[in-house]
């Protein structure tokens, strides 16, 4: 057979291949390692290929712990199944349920549309207004719902500022095409070209003229064209880094908190508030450079930014806030619904944010400690917009026999809710809650931290950016939830070998995780705006390389000023060292028993 139609046959069933071939290689760890971490090991990095590969729907997947972990003796499965709807998965359930509410009455179009209104319609000040709506929204809403919608609002402003844009394309590909130069010429000046060759017999003084014209022409359509492109970037990536900010913003800082309470059940530093408190700062450091780097590259800064200048441009600008403005009027009038919608999210995120906030005493000490968690919050808000009417409630209609008999809608639906809710994402953080059980129980995590000494001698500061490099590299091919559930415990073992705060290493990790920038299959929102065809790979690659060192270097300053003093960061905590003698304990009696087979 010829070699390029068998590799064409390999690449189509490289699925079957992975699946069939990743278990068979990865049996000689059951032979290498102790007996019990060697067969959570196999687990584990026969999960990580097929994350990786997705060689099965990631979902399916997670749920192989509930297969393999009972079978091969590493964990009963009274102990596996509990870890797939912890009550972080409730907090999580309750974000996605608010997303789908605000989605269902439009209040997040009503928001984009206000801040674009807010901030104007010069290039620099349009792409900043699009990334702060874009992470504001991301905050709570997930950031492919949030690119999905900001993307067409975008497309609508950027004609009206620069017309067509295949037409732009045309006026930019004709740099070297005589022909095209002409046609360009008789489109763009026809009367001054008639003009000038019936009054005045001078052909080359008229080819200058033209030909400046034309450059041009040119000149400010490749303008308009990396306007365009600026556009369509800063959105993926503002909601990839407003996603950052808020716990049940994206699924790895969930998973964070999930694998905290699993290996240091004694560490309740990290909760909506606390959480917020560190990472909205940090959101806001990173936008406002990935807004100054966006707006340099693509051509959004320069002396229009302050400086008004009466030409065509400007009157671009106008049609374009014509266009904002129509569409924020098309909205009318704050309906009952969007207010309420409005009202019930305002008390969601100030109960969330005031429940513990660490740094005051929160509302939760007036119940049992440790009885109200932020999941009980978010499930009692949302619960109300199943059955708070979507119309304003009238005592006139009780009397009124002529009043027509219409049916009582709720705020929200259960098949809306159930449409909406991305299930597969609850049984990813499941599969990671339930990875991490694993091998904290089977002593795999110990196996690990013994064979992490020679990484002792690395300064921490220094740690932290590569532990922060390596995740945002490898988060650019691997589902960002599939890479925090593989190398959170490995990176918590690392940290308590070295002596350090395990928070110093896990939160870097979590949040570098959301950093994928370079590549269209980086996440769903990255393709989204690529699937618009008007970007290129380099376009992306370009930009986002830049976009991941300023995000490494804002994590390190984060860690190293506010987080530090906020977590105690500069101390080991006490919650750390108990698992600390125990993970000594369980290395000291496996050496002990590796010596008495020997």
């Amino acid at each position: 057979m010829d070699p390029a139609k068998f590799s064409r046959k390999l690449w189509s069933a490289r699925k079957q291949l992975i699946l069939m071939l990743a278990p068979l290689l990865l049996l000689p760890l059951l032979f290498v390692v102790p007996p019990k971490e060697g067969k959570c090991l196999y687990v584990v990095l026969l999960m990580a290929v097929y994350w990786c590969t997705e060689a099965l729907p990631l979902a399916v997947t997670a749920m192989l712990p509930v297969c393999l972990f009972p079978t091969m003796g590493i964990l009963p499965s009274k102990k596996v199944c509990p870890q797939y709807f912890l009550e972080t998965n409730f907090l999580f359930l309750s974000g996605l349920v608010m997303a789908s509410a605000i989605e269902e009455w439009g209040l997040h179009r009503r928001i984009a549309l206000k801040v674009l209104k807010i901030v104007g319609v010069k290039p620099a000040w349009l792409i900043l207004g699009m990334m702060v709506t874009s992470s504001f929204l991301s905050m709570w809403l997930s950031n492919t719902a949030t690119t999905a919608m900001m993307l067409p609002i975008a497309n609508a402003i950027l004609e009206s500022l620069f017309g067509n844009l295949e037409t732009l394309k045309e006026n930019c590909k004709d740099k070297s095409d005589p022909e095209g130069d002409s046609q360009v010429k008789m489109n763009v000046l026809p009367c001054e070209k008639q003009m000038l060759t019936t009054e005045n017999n001078r052909p080359d003084w008229t080819d200058k003229t033209e030909q400046k014209n034309l450059e041009e022409v040119r000149r400010e359509a490749e303008y308009q064209m990396k306007v365009w492109k600026g556009f369509l970037i800063c959105i993926p990536y503002a909601a990839s880094i407003g996603g950052t900010a808020t716990l049940t913003g994206t699924a790895p800082n969930l998973i964070l908190v999930g694998q905290l309470k699993s290996y240091f059940p004694e560490c309740d530093l990290i909760n909506f508030g606390s959480w917020f408190v560190f990472a909205f700062p940090l959101m806001l450091l990173f936008l406002i450079l990935s807004w100054i780097w966006i707006a340099f590259l693509y051509g959004g800064l320069n002396t229009r930014l302050c400086i008004s200048k009466h030409d065509a441009r400007e009157a671009a600008e106008a049609k374009a806030k014509a266009v904002i403005d129509e569409d924020y009027k098309k909205l009318g009038p704050i309906k009952f619904a969007e207010g309420s919608i409005a009202f019930f999210f305002i008390i969601f995120a100030i109960l969330l944010f005031t429940r513990d906030p660490k740094f005051v005493t929160g509302w939760s000490v007036f119940f049992p400690k440790g009885y109200v968690s932020d999941a009980v919050t978010g499930v009692i808000i949302i619960s109300i917009l199943f059955f708070f009417p979507s119309q304003r409630p009238s005592l006139h209609w009780w009397f009124d026999s002529r009043a027509s008999n219409t049916p009582y809608v709720p705020l929200l639906s259960w098949r809306k809710a159930q449409e909406c809710v991305p299930w597969n994402i609850i049984l990813l953080l499941g599969g990671g809650f339930a990875m991490a059980k694993g091998c904290e129980e089977s002593g795999l995590a110990a196996w690990i931290g013994n064979h992490l000494q020679p990484l002792v001698q690395v300064p921490s500061a220094v740690a932290v950016i590569l532990i922060t490099a390596f995740i945002a590299c490898f988060t650019e091919f691997a589902s960002n939830t599939a890479t925090i559930i593989i190398f959170l415990p490995v990176i918590a073992e690392l940290a308590i070998r070295v002596n350090v705060n395990p928070l110093y290493f896990m939160i870097p990790a979590t949040t570098g995780c959301s950093y994928a920038f370079m590549l269209p299959v980086s996440t769903p929102p990255n393709s989204i705006a690529f699937a618009s065809g008007h970007l290129m790979v380099k376009d992306m690659v370009k930009t986002g390389f830049v976009m991941n060192i300023l995000g490494i270097l804002c994590v390190s300053l984060a860690m190293n000023t506010w987080g530090l003093h906020m977590f105690d960061l500069h101390l080991y905590p006490d919650w750390a060292r108990s698992l600390n003698d125990s993970t000594a304990t369980v290395a000291t009696h496996t050496i002990a028993g590796m010596n008495m087979t020997g």
